[in-house]
């Protein structure tokens, strides 16, 4: 007995839905693979699902801008307007130049040099010059700055070693100061014990006035 035949519809649940999506994106990804190994096929194939993944088959002899280009030849439709194709000149011009500059660094570098005449080896070797002396002249420009500095900072480490020092002398000062005020004060001290310690008689009485003469 056959399958029954199914309506094409869009399916309402989720679940089912995305079930089915994948079973058949992946079929027909397998059908574009099989025509373009039995038959010599250029197939490119772009698929969106419904959350915005993308996924896309390219055949391996070709690529999906060469069969987007074959398109709009084909079929006389533009594809692209006039600011993709003015992008897309710009990219190729900018990789030119990219192309010439690696060029000419590798000539700069002395290596694929075999290929250039007497004019174009002058021409480097007239710029290598310019870009030492360059350098050299950078050099000198650094190296001065470097002196200048040091002796900048020479000056204010002679001014901080000058002020330290004034600190201490300052310091200095003070403590003999205090040295010998605490000396002088020790003196009158041993002087007063050694006076107390002296017999009567012998001690320098004050001068007292003559009672006679007052009488």
């Amino acid at each position: 007995m056959g399958r029954g035949k199914i309506e094409i519809k869009r399916i309402e649940n989720s679940n089912n839905r995305q079930v089915t999506y994948s079973k058949r994106r992946n079929g027909i990804i397998k059908k574009a693979r099989e025509i373009t190994v039995l038959c010599d096929a250029k197939v490119s194939l772009i698929i969106f699902g419904t959350s915005g993944k993308m996924h896309e088959y390219c055949s391996p002899s070709t690529t999906m801008s060469d069969i987007l280009d074959g398109y709009q030849k084909a079929s006389g439709r533009r594809l692209w307007d006039a600011k993709h194709e003015n992008l897309s000149n710009e990219i190729d011009r900018i990789k030119k130049e990219n192309d010439s500059m690696q060029v000419k660094l590798r000539h700069l570098k002395g290596e694929d040099i075999n290929s250039l005449n007497y004019k174009e080896l002058m021409v480097m070797e007239e710029a290598l010059e310019n870009g030492l002396s360059s350098i050299s002249a950078k050099q000198s420009e650094i190296l001065r700055m470097v002196r200048k500095n040091d002796q900048i900072l020479e000056e204010e480490h002679k001014q901080l070693q000058y002020a330290l020092h004034q600190k201490e002398m300052a310091a200095m000062g003070g403590n003999m100061r205090g040295i010998h005020e605490e000396a002088m004060y020790h003196q009158r001290e041993r002087e007063d014990y050694e006076y107390q310690q002296m017999p009567f008689a012998l001690r320098v009485q004050p001068m007292q006035p003559n009672l006679h003469e007052r009488m």
